[in-house]
């Protein structure tokens, strides 16, 4: 069974920052792209940044580009979300992706991340 646990998420200010962490169990972590999408009120889902493992590319949002960074540790099966000068609308809740191109195929809790301007 694949688990996903994601934890970081904080009640922050703007221009602050926080680090997200998604560690996943139950699957070779190596072997997929992984990354994070988010899910605020009334909002749709935006796809926030993704590891392609095939060329090791990394692609972020617009609306991150520039301050927010991911990275991924495979020995530990923990991929990383550094979310820096935080905006009031970064709040929402985060997730884990893990599959093709980051089009999870699996699905953690969360973590709630709260920008306060």
């Amino acid at each position: 069974e694949v688990q996903l646990v994601e934890s970081g998420g904080d009640l922050v200010q703007a221009g602050g920052s926080l680090r997200l962490s998604c560690t996943a169990s139950g699957l070779t972590f190596g072997d997929h792209d992984v990354g994070w999408y988010r899910r605020a009120p009334e909002k749709d889902r935006e796809d926030v940044a993704c590891i392609i493992r095939s060329d090791g590319s990394t692609r972020f949002a617009d609306s991150v580009k520039g301050r927010f960074t991911i990275s991924s540790d495979d020995a530990k099966s923990t991929v990383y979300l550094q979310m820096n000068n935080l905006k009031p609308e970064d709040t929402a809740f985060y997730f884990c992706a893990i599959g093709p191109a980051c089009n999870s195929i699996y699905r953690g809790h969360g973590t709630q991340v709260i920008v306060s301007s």
